[in-house]
């Protein structure tokens, strides 16, 4: 365990119990009012690293990256080692796909800090760079102490499958099963796993009749598989309604709802592609696929005021998002000059 920094324990009253509601407001994912907290409790507190670097991880949930990493960077620059502004600069680095500057930080946090997410996070920067031994070490040096960690568990039986080595996969999966039959998305994956033996029609039949089990129906995560399956199958249509009904089930998942509007997409239904990934886009500002794929519709329907509309709506809860403020000005001289005819 890392030693606390002063900085760390040197806090009010008042600022602590800001902190513990600002944390209580942002697993609701009210963040702006996390974030009044936080910058209320700083005000008493003006030092504090702990205030900081929950300040910090409050912007990058929002994904207000230049923010959250210019606090990490403060932080950094009066202690070097502290953990969680490091794991913070991993996060930003991470979202970013610069996965190597990611490693080193999470490298570098774990090694101060030796709780178990920290050397997740690891774990996971290393199976996006499809560095899979040494996913699968790190996942192992926790797994041989902590047998049943549902976490490692899942990520490791996650790179087995990026291995294509499904049966073992297949076996983590199952065991998962057994310790938590509730999961969803364990369940998902054993059925995904074993339909690799199977036709994709065969499949496709096989989870529509186990969506239609009154122990199944309300499950999202066999809807998202169905969806998933009829996609690729090119039966775009059905495979909306799918994602609708795992979304309908799910209303947090923004996955499924990108699905949904990718379908549309394909379909050249663009009404429906706007609405659906124009929601997916508010609620995750920093998806560049779906920021680029609704820049392609808006161009395609002729509608570029449209698409600075929707960027002009966003950046009015995050006044701060540097990106998508210098989207807005590229589309905003565009849209001028359209208007002057001087394209």
């Amino acid at each position: 365990m890392a030693k606390k920094d002063s900085r760390d324990v040197n806090i009010s009253d008042f600022s602590l119990n800001k902190w513990k509601r600002a944390i209580e407001l942002r697993k609701k994912g009210k963040y702006q009012e996390a974030e009044e907290e936080l910058k209320g409790a700083l005000d008493e507190d003006p030092g504090n690293f702990l205030l900081k670097s929950s300040l910090a991880e409050t912007y990058l949930r929002q994904d207000r990256l230049t923010e959250a990493r210019i606090m990490a960077e403060a932080i950094l620059s009066l202690d070097p080692q502290y953990p969680q502004a490091r794991y913070i600069l991993g996060e930003v680095f991470f979202k970013e796909n610069r996965f190597e500057q990611a490693l080193q930080c999470f490298h570098h946090a774990s090694q101060k800090d030796q709780r178990p997410y920290l050397i997740l996070r690891v774990a996971k920067t290393l199976r996006k760079m499809e560095r899979y031994g040494e996913a699968l070490e790190t996942l192992d040096s926790v797994l041989i102490s902590e047998r049943q960690n549902l976490s490692f568990l899942k990520e490791k039986a996650l790179v087995l499958g990026r291995m294509e080595h499904w049966d073992q996969a297949l076996t983590i999966y199952e065991k998962l099963y057994e310790l938590d039959p509730e999961d969803s998305f364990v369940r998902k994956e054993i059925y995904r796993l074993k339909g690799k033996k199977w036709p994709d029609e065969k499949v496709i039949n096989e989870l529509k009749a186990v969506v239609n089990l009154p122990s199944r129906k309300d499950d999202p995560q066999l809807h998202g598989l169905l969806g998933q399956k009829l996609k690729e199958a090119g039966k775009l249509k059905e495979a909306a309604a799918e994602f609708r009904t795992a979304l309908h089930l799910d209303p947090n998942n923004v996955f499924y709802l990108k699905l949904e509007g990718f379908c549309y997409y394909r379909l050249k239904d663009y009404e429906k592609a706007i609405q659906t990934l124009g929601d997916a886009f508010r609620r995750r500002p920093g998806d560049y696929i779906v920021k680029t794929t609704l820049e392609k519709i808006y161009r395609i329907t002729k509608d570029l005021k449209g698409f600075m509309s929707l960027l002009e709506e966003i950046i009015e809860e995050q006044p701060r998002n540097v990106k998508l403020i210098g989207t807005l000005n590229r589309i905003k001289k565009q849209v001028h000059a359209n208007e002057t005819g001087d394209n």
